[in-house]
């Protein structure tokens, strides 16, 4: 079904905030989210097909079964992002898709799929990022072991090559990994996201492991692509605030840093896993036979690009004497994703929120720049997601005038600009996300999409968020707040 048009409409604002030349305006997605075609052409069952198929784990017992059906409306949504001016597109391969069952050569329906997505996508003009993963992991990788398996980062490299065999002559930058936090600790720690396992060990071999897998990535994408091919990873690093000044506060932000962050830009970025993150969690996993020797050397790959997802800050203090830990900043559960921390209290910032729950403060994208760009100081940064869930109640001709979501994006985007003017190397932004879609585990009750879908009729609708996005990337700025 045709897509509404979008009209590319440049705000008359004399006073504007540009952004650099050359950066890079775009939106992304994600396969199980938006693809649908579960069965089809080959692809076996994902980690998320499982999950969403268990009583009770996913809202309304939703799947991704059809979700947005891009796998068959991909030339409609290509063309909904032409009319918006995008000038990169982030999407993520379906590993099940491309290798079923997560061994073995690749599947050619699959592979020819994303072929045909991305050459509509250069012929549009517009530029393909690949995400290796984005949590599909295939279902026969986790019946013998997943993430917490060693095994499953050597498939990883394996997959990794053949997608850029297919796809390197085309596909210029990248990722290995999205938010391998919510891989490890969310799908092995807390259980809210799949494979809905909850043992901290697991969630701390699983990070581990797909260090590892990021490691293998890297390598096998240096060896088979082009040479002015770029590799990145996208992590969703915490803003971390402690609620006061006080030494137990202080303490306890730097436990949540060292599981949330460090743990994997350590050994991605500095070389090699924290000390305090080791003594922190030496009583649940013996690190000294988790990492053998070379890991470390593995995992720390050269990247070209690191990607930044951002949404809300983390606000904690130290645990409350005799008290149970106010702990669910990721989804209810009985069980904490936070090894080693399980007791360090998490406090909902002072703010408006979004439909998630979730503060909006764009001062944390701001701080959250500053800090990774002097730690890490050369490496080129782009904020791979941010976006917000509203309600979006279509009017009754059936347009959503989502003015809470122009306000958030326009005061996450000033946070990008300062940020820049403030010395941070930002690259690019990519806007989460092109459309509504399976938003895990809330099944469908949660639109963050630009693009409205009707899901029983698949008609999509651009919001007026997508017109104000259209409007920033045309001008390559944005109204001074």
């Amino acid at each position: 079904m045709p897509a509404t048009p979008v009209t590319t409409r440049v705000p008359a604002a004399v006073d504007r905030l540009h952004f650099p030349p050359g950066f890079l305006w775009g939106a992304a997605t994600a396969a199980y989210q938006i693809e649908g075609a579960a069965a089809e052409d080959g692809r076996t069952p994902s980690i998320w097909d499982t999950f969403s198929r268990t009583p009770g784990k996913v809202a309304n017992g939703d799947t991704g079964d059809i979700a947005c059906d891009h796998y068959h409306r991909y030339r409609t949504d290509v063309g909904l992002m032409s009319d918006l001016g995008l000038q990169a597109y982030r999407f993520s391969l379906s590993w099940p898709r491309i290798q079923p069952g997560g061994r073995g050569p690749a599947n050619p329906a699959g592979l020819d799929f994303y072929r045909w997505l991305v050459d509509e996508l250069l012929d549009a003009g517009i530029q393909p990022v690949a995400t290796l993963y984005h949590w599909d992991l295939p279902q026969a990788l986790e019946e013998t072991g997943g993430w917490t398996a060693r095994e499953t980062a050597e498939r990883f490299g394996e997959y990794a090559a053949l997608a850029a065999d297919a796809l390197g002559d085309r596909v210029a930058l990248w990722t290995t990994l999205n938010e391998p936090w919510c891989s490890a600790f969310l799908g092995y720690g807390s259980g809210v996201h799949a494979p809905g396992r909850t043992d901290p060990a697991h969630a701390l071999r699983a990070a581990h492991h797909l260090n590892l897998a990021h490691g293998r990535a890297a390598a096998a994408l240096r060896a088979t692509l082009p040479d002015h091919a770029r590799i990145a990873v996208s992590l969703n690093l915490h803003q971390v605030r402690p609620l006061t000044t006080d030494p137990a506060d202080l303490d306890a932000a730097r436990r949540i840093d060292a599981v949330g962050n460090r743990v994997f830009t350590g050994p991605m970025l500095s070389g090699g896993y924290p000390a305090d993150l080791l003594a922190d969690t030496a009583h649940i996993v013996d690190w000294n036979t988790l990492v053998r020797p070379g890991d470390e050397a593995a995992i720390a790959a050269p990247i070209d690009l690191l990607g930044i997802n951002y949404y809300t800050p983390a606000v904690v203090s130290a645990p409350s004497p005799g008290g149970a830990a106010v702990n669910h900043a990721h989804g209810e559960s009985d069980h904490s994703p936070w090894p080693g921390s399980e007791d360090v209290n998490f406090h909902l910032p002072p703010g408006d929120t979004t439909d998630m729950g979730w503060t909006i403060d764009p001062t944390g994208l701001h701080d959250l720049l500053m800090a990774t760009s002097r730690a890490h100081p050369g490496l080129p940064l782009a904020i791979t997601e941010n976006g917000a869930a509203f309600p979006d109640i279509p009017t009754a001709d059936g347009q959503v005038q989502d003015h809470d979501r122009i306000d958030y994006l326009h005061r996450h985007l000033a946070a990008v600009h300062r940020a820049i003017a403030d010395g941070a190397d930002v690259r690019g932004y990519f806007l989460w996300s092109l459309l509504d879609n399976f938003e895990w585990a809330y099944g469908y009750e949660k639109r963050f999409g630009a693009v409205h879908v009707d899901y029983a009729t698949q008609l999509r609708t651009p919001k007026a968020s997508a017109r104000w996005y259209a409007g920033a990337i045309g001008a390559n700025s944005v109204p001074s707040l």
